[in-house]
């Protein structure tokens, strides 16, 4: 009995396709607050690792035969040589139809209390590669609601452009308004390193009601671990890029670029990365163009991706390094003025440095006109502002100069609009050409 019990025991052995798979641990050799090196392992940059029982990390690089890992968040009570174990492999984010409505941190994790996501599908955190020719042309006008951006800056499906300004001159208001009146099927929003206080006020006041049925929300605040607010950019981007996928005009909308430029500049600078302008390293400035370059308008398909960034200017400066590059690779820029904002002109958009490198292809001959027109009185009377109001400038002395003072108010008054305002495309062109159509 006992020797057939141990054939057929042995035998069974023998037929399972048993094959034991090893455990993967390392241990945690140094921790500055900011910084892990753990030893023992060899995993691939981007994958999660778990230290001791409770703390979420991502390997961000190696030292030597040491792996590099930066905190995901959350409170890290480490003790040296803890086990650290990957948990998952580099990442993909939760994308579809599923997402509508629904809010989530840089983990894809849900915070809007709403349950846990079912049935999404998955896409790359980092995207899949295109090459330039699958990129379609921008060849048709998305309308934002806003009268100045409508008329004299028109936005195109597919174009990527930034609204750039220092703080408090009301970027975020004038995301809100693009938001509420935009012509797309989904809304795409990343909240990447802001204020907790405004992520729940753009919730409320800014994606409420029907906008917030079509629209994705990726919240991660300033107070977050820098790896995880990169982990947002890109988990917004992939979102966009799943819908762009089905075909769909998605309109994404980063708040901010900047934010995400500074998550790269404190990993980058805890790697050991020579500082270069502003204190920035040079993978931080790198990083924008990848993260650009993933929106555009497919050419093999009807889906696109126009993008909207803000970009904070610090200082107010237009010379700042994030500022400079996301303009040379953007295909247009609104730049909004602290002069405007303090004069009570909201929204603040200084229509002569601000262009929309596409308008001229979307748009009609009469609208470009009418633009240039108005363009032309503006920068004659900021040429001259000084001496009209000084009074130094006598009224004939020069017909350029007469008219441009005439158009001022009308230029002023184009450009203020309240923020509960919607002005439709046809309706900005009809103003616009109505007013400056004749030279």
């Amino acid at each position: 009995m006992l020797n057939r019990f141990t054939a057929d025991y042995l035998d069974t052995l023998a037929d399972a396709d048993f094959r034991p798979t090893p455990t993967v641990s390392g241990r945690l050799a140094s921790y500055d607050g900011l910084l892990m090196e753990a030893v023992g392992l060899t995993l691939p940059v981007g994958t999660v690792c778990r230290i001791g029982d409770t703390v979420d990390a991502e390997v961000i690089g190696f030292r030597g035969d040491r792996t590099l890992l930066m905190n995901l968040g959350g409170p890290a009570p480490l003790l040296p040589k803890a086990a650290v174990r990957p948990v998952g492999a580099p990442g993909e984010a939760e994308v579809g139809a599923a997402m509508l409505g629904r809010v989530v941190d840089g983990a894809g994790k849900p915070i809007d209390g709403l349950g846990p996501i079912r049935g999404a599908g998955r896409w790359p955190l980092a995207g899949k590669l295109q090459g330039p020719l699958d990129r379609g042309r921008v060849l048709q006008p998305l309308d934002v609601g806003v009268r100045a951006i409508n008329g004299l800056l028109t936005v195109g499906q597919g174009q990527r452009i930034g609204i750039m300004a220092g703080s408090g001159v009301g970027k975020s208001v004038l995301l809100g308004m693009m938001v509420r009146a935009a012509q797309a099927d989904v809304v795409v929003i990343g909240l990447i390193g802001e204020r907790s206080r405004e992520v729940a006020d753009f919730l409320d006041t800014k994606v409420a009601g029907e906008a917030r049925a079509r629209s994705v929300v990726v919240a991660v605040p300033a107070n977050h671990s820098p790896v995880l607010r990169i982990r947002g950019a890109l988990r917004t981007h992939a979102i966009a890029e799943a819908f762009r996928a089905e075909g769909k005009r998605v309109l994404l909308i980063m708040d901010s670029l900047t934010r995400v430029a500074h998550a790269g500049r404190e990993i980058g600078l805890a790697l050991g990365e020579p500082a270069s302008a502003r204190g920035y390293p040079p993978s931080a400035i790198a990083m924008l163009p990848n993260l650009i370059e993933r929106a555009g308008a497919d050419a093999h398909g009807s889906g696109s991706i126009t993008a909207i960034y803000t970009v904070l200017a610090d200082g107010d400066d237009g010379n700042d390094p994030v500022v400079d590059s996301a303009r040379s690779i953007l295909d247009g820029h609104i730049v909004l003025s602290r002069a405007l904002a303090e004069r009570g002109v909201y929204p603040a958009i200084d229509v002569g440095p601000s262009v929309s490198r596409v308008m001229n292809d979307i748009v009609g001959r009469d609208h470009v006109l009418a633009a240039r027109v108005l363009r032309r009185h503006l920068a004659t009377y900021e040429e001259n502002r000084d001496l009209v109001l000084m009074g130094a400038y006598r009224a004939g002395a020069d017909p350029a100069i007469d008219a441009a003072i005439a158009y001022h108010p009308a230029i002023t008054d184009y450009v203020r609009q309240d923020a509960d305002e919607v002005v439709p495309l046809h309706v900005a062109a009809a103003e616009l050409t109505g007013v400056f159509g004749d030279g």
